[in-house]
Order: C-alpha cells, then structure tokens, then sequence
C-alpha cells in the first residue's frame, strides 16, 4: 500500500467521480397546505459523469464530463491530469472503484493513493458532489449538453476562486499531514 511517506509526493489531490443524468433527484419543497407540490416527472434515462480532481491545500482542480465510469475512461482521465500536472510528482487520493484498481498505465509522474475501504467521508473531493447536487435537484434537462451547460455553471465560481474549493475541501488534518510531510527531510 503507498503511503505520503512512501510515494515521496509533495502534493497531494483527491479524485473522485460523481454520476449526473438528465433527471435529477428530489429533494423536499414546501408548498402551502393543502395543495400538493408540483413535480414534473421525466421517465429517460441518460447520464454523464463528472470526473473531478481537487487539491485541497490550493484549491486547484480539474473537472472532465465523460460518458461512463470505466478503466478506459479513467486512463483518459489520467492523461489529462497528467497532463495538467506534469514536471511535479503527485499523489492521487482516491477510493476503492474497479474502474481505479485495474490495470492501466499511470503516467510516472502520477501515484495512486488508495482510501481504506468504505470511507468516502476521507475523501475531499466527496465535498464537490455534496455541494453540487442541491444544486441541480428537481430539474430535468431535456438533454446531455443542457445538463453540461448546468454543471459547468455551477462550477465556474471555483474556477474564478480557488479559496471557495480550499475552504469547502481542506479538511484539517489534511492540511496538517501535508504541512508534516513538507518539513520532513
């Protein structure tokens, strides 16, 4: 298992993926007694997934929309951040996924960080999707590029300032460990 110790990186970012389609969920909405809320309802089923990396100590990120969640999408997933990070060593937090595990090729500059089994509360970028789905609840997008259109919106504002991604994703014993690991020798 690599560790920070181990992987000698001295930036870390958290990857997660978060799965959006054009029907999004239900959440509760008032509505005066007596009359019953007006949900529109939309039986198609089409998805997109919001690939998200994050470095929670500088509010970096890197968002790719790709169709699925599979091993050939994350290579593709990886060249691009890769790319984005290229010259540094980086450790990539991420979770458990099959898709994570398989065999692909890393760039070498790039070191999976595994998460332990069922703790998705470790992971900060978990952080995005939380905010994020209130957001597009009881909508329905007529199609893929519509709800793309959407979620790039609403991730503008941590584009324009990476403090709004710091504070919503460094968690403190993160920043503490990564303050750790800079010191060392």
């Amino acid at each position: 298992m690599t560790t920070l110790a181990t992987a000698n990186v001295r930036r870390v970012w958290a990857f997660d993926e978060g799965r959006f389609g054009l029907r999004v969920g239900l959440r509760k909405r008032w509505c005066p007694c007596g009359v019953r809320p007006p949900w529109i309802v939309h039986d198609r089923y089409e998805w997109l997934w919001l690939y998200a990396a994050v470095e929670p100590a500088t509010g970096q990120s890197l968002f790719l929309l790709l169709p699925r969640v599979t091993k050939e999408w994350f290579a593709r997933f990886l060249e691009a951040f890769g790319a984005a990070t290229a010259g540094e060593r980086v450790g990539l937090v991420l979770d458990g996924s099959g898709a994570h595990r398989a065999a692909i090729l890393w760039p070498e500059h790039l070191v999976p960080l595994p998460l332990p089994r069922y703790s998705p509360e470790l992971n900060p970028a978990e952080q995005i999707f939380r905010v994020l789905r209130p957001k597009l609840s009881n909508r329905i997008f007529e199609t893929l590029a519509e709800l793309e259109t959407t979620i790039t919106e609403q991730l503008q504002p941590y584009w324009d300032q990476p403090t709004l991604l710091q504070r919503l994703t460094a968690y403190p014993w993160w920043t503490t460990a990564l303050d750790t690991m800079s010191q060392a020798p």
